[in-house]
């Protein structure tokens, strides 16, 4: 199902997924990536975008300048 919600200018829709890396001490740190409507999982910073919910579901709209990395 498509979602209903289309960004203006150079903004981005993201569902966000947390993902779990290990530090080199090997204890737990949070790292966010996230899934574009294409498919392409990237990398952004922690304190990008602006959250969202809509049909319960938690977004981000971000501008694309703040995605990081594709991977």
């Amino acid at each position: 199902m498509a979602v209903k919600i289309q960004p203006l200018s150079d903004r981005v829709l993201v569902a966000p997924q947390e993902a779990e890396t290990k530090t080199a001490s090997g204890k737990g740190k949070k790292d966010h990536e996230m899934t574009v409507k294409n498919g392409d999982t990237v990398l952004y910073g922690k304190c990008s975008g602006t959250e969202l919910k809509f049909e319960g579901k938690d977004y981000l709209i971000m501008r694309e300048d703040d995605i990081l990395a594709i991977i």
